[in-house]
């Protein structure tokens, strides 16, 4: 049996959700993303992380609709969040640590989680493109810089409320060569 709309309009969560296509995947996908960061923000005091991810939460949301529709991502807004990104990262005091163990509290946990949705928003892209769906290019752009920019927010975050951040160095791969050593 195939799933389909009952054609009750109340019984009907969005008009994709029967889709067999990533492309509704993708959309719920950046819909959780864009909670989660309201999710952080209502968790935030006003200033300069607040005020970026304001800014933020509603691009999430014309990501989501770029997919079916008009592309709502421009270069304007990756340069907004990769300037966001360079900020937010040069505050950070103890740069030299590639990846840490996810901690924190309050808004930190939140912002380690949509680190982690964007990857998946990202690695959904790959399948709509897969799929043969024309993705325009600004979406993976956005996405992959979107992983590194909340991943900025947690160490800002955590620096200022002095909480140690482990560093984690994997066991199973080794460093990269695009990861020059830092002396």
């Amino acid at each position: 049996m195939t799933l389909k709309y009952s054609g009750d309009i109340d019984e009907l969560a969005y008009p994709f959700i029967f889709e067999d296509s990533p492309l509704c995947d993708f959309e719920i996908l950046t819909d959780e993303l864009c909670t989660y960061t309201g999710l952080a923000l209502s968790q935030l005091a006003q200033g300069e992380i607040r005020q970026s991810l304001e800014w933020l939460q509603p691009c999430i949301f014309h990501l989501n609709g770029s997919i079916r529709g008009k592309c709502g991502i421009f270069e304007a807004d990756i340069e907004k969040l990769k300037a966001d990104y360079h900020y937010f990262r040069e505050q950070v005091s103890d740069s030299n640590k590639r990846f840490v163990l996810p901690r924190g509290v309050g808004p930190v946990i939140q912002l380690h989680q949509c680190r982690s949705l964007a990857k998946k928003v990202v690695r959904q892209l790959v399948l709509v493109d897969a799929s043969g769906k024309k993705v325009p290019e600004t979406l993976p752009r956005f996405t992959n810089l979107l992983v590194n920019y909340y991943f900025a927010l947690t160490r800002v975050l955590n620096q200022q409320a002095g909480i140690e951040e482990p560093e984690y160095i994997s066991i199973n791969y080794p460093k990269p060569a695009c990861i020059k050593d830092k002396k």
